[in-house]
């Protein structure tokens, strides 16, 4: 029998992410954390839209100053292209990180550079223009740089504005008040905005370590499942098809033994031919109470009795096929004890079928069994009646005395998943 693909790891975990997000977000919750990547977009959108404000104001006061050498006007340009290329890179999602760490670099230069060139001969009363981009170095720095480096542009940035401050006010008292004034705000401004970057992608880091925690656990639990139902099936396949066959050709003595032998030897080999298709038990399209009925005395026959199987009026539809199978293999493996065990005296089966419900009672008059009793490694009633009726859903009792036994098999039990409860009466 060909063993189904059950997925583990990696890709169990891509699987379970497929389910509840996008296969385009499910990839970027692998690759970097959804949240973390939904965080890091918005804060370059935020940088982007600041910078424009603050690029706006730096533009009007770079205009209105005497630029002066050629060099001077060089720097200015270079820092607006730059400035302009984060702004866009950030707006659209791509290649943010590179516009910014280029900014970012390109800033201070252009502060060291210009504070060596002589200055303007006219320049606003608030100070020089690139006051106002201050803050968004950090910011950049933020995007792009580890903590640490992001505080080193929070101090670097400021204290070489403050100097150019100085040196133009040639260190004069009323200078050195407008440049620590200057540099006390560019500071704070800058280590708040650090701060809150940390902050936010230090909850985005949280937020996606639990949720790929309960992802792992999702698909640790699919995988047991699915492992379960696995054994579960191939148990009852190696018991109904298999060594009930050859028990019963082992313990036959007459001609209707030996027919009923030949006959699950026959369901044994066409079961396991049909456990290599993809689909060995077959489709799972709705089917009626009355499809159920038809299978039990086709089961029936194919053991050497012919079986009428009591049906309530009218027939139920909506059962999932699978489930209907399910039922009526497990009857099928007790009305196959009941041959075997009874000799089949007082055999009846009763299906009952209203209300979104199905019953079967499987009913006998031989000696009775000990549940109890039963060794573990006699799978009959283990695998191929609770273990399946169980496994979609439903439930399975027995009751046995020395006047006979009665088998119910009912689906869904009262505290199966909603999930399995979905039946048209």
């Amino acid at each position: 029998m060909a063993a189904p693909h059950v997925p583990t790891g990696e890709e169990a975990i891509a699987q379970a992410w497929n389910q509840v997000l996008p296969r385009r977000a499910a990839a970027v919750a692998l690759e970097r954390g959804f949240t973390t990547a939904r965080i890091e977009r918005v804060l370059q959108v935020a940088l982007a839209l600041a910078s424009t404000l603050l690029g706006a104001q730096a533009v009007g006061a770079a205009l209105a100053s005497d630029l002066g050498p050629p060099l001077r006007t060089a720097l200015v340009g270079m820092v607006f292209a730059s400035l302009a290329a984060m702004i866009v890179a950030c707006l659209v999602g791509r290649w943010a990180r590179s516009a910014s760490a280029v900014f970012a670099f390109l800033l201070p230069l252009a502060l060291a550079v210009l504070g060596a060139l002589p200055a303007p001969s006219y320049e606003p009363d608030g100070g020089p223009w690139i006051f106002f981009l201050l803050s968004v170095a950090p910011a950049a720095a933020a995007i792009t740089f580890p903590t640490a480096w992001q505080f080193l542009w929070v101090v670097v940035v400021p204290v070489l504005y403050a100097y150019i401050r100085l040196s133009r006010g040639a260190f004069a008292p009323e200078s050195w008040i407008a440049a620590t004034y200057d540099l006390s705000l560019a500071l704070i401004i800058g280590t708040t905005i650090v701060a809150l970057v940390w902050m936010f992608r230090s909850l985005a880091s949280g937020v996606d370590a639990a949720r790929s925690a309960a992802i792992a656990e999702y698909s640790r639990a699919a995988s047991a499942d699915a492992a379960e139902q696995e054994r579960v099936e191939v148990a009852a396949l190696m018991h109904d098809s298999v060594l009930a066959a050859l028990i019963a050709a082992g313990r036959a003595r007459s001609a209707r033994e030996h027919h009923l032998a030949v006959s699950m030897a026959r369901e044994a080999l066409t079961r396991l031919a049909n456990a290599e298709s993809d689909e060995p038990e077959g489709s799972d399209a709705p089917v009626t109470s009355s499809w159920i009925r038809s299978e039990l005395q086709a089961q029936a026959r194919a053991l050497g009795l012919d079986l009428v199987v009591e049906e309530s009026q009218p027939p139920m539809s909506g059962i999932p096929g699978r489930v209907a199978r399910a039922l009526v293999l497990a009857a099928t493996q007790a009305i196959a004890n009941a041959i075997q065990h009874a000799d089949g005296r007082g055999l009846a089966v009763r299906l009952s079928a209203r209300s979104g419900r199905v019953q079967i009672v499987v009913v006998d008059a031989g000696t009775g069994l000990d549940l109890a009793a039963i060794p573990a490694d006699r799978l009959g009633i283990r695998a191929s009646i609770f273990a399946r009726v169980t496994a979609v859903g439903g439930r399975a009792e027995i009751d046995s005395d020395g006047g006979g036994t009665v088998v119910t098999i009912a689906w869904p039990s009262k505290d199966a998943p909603q999930s399995m409860q979905g039946v048209t009466p």
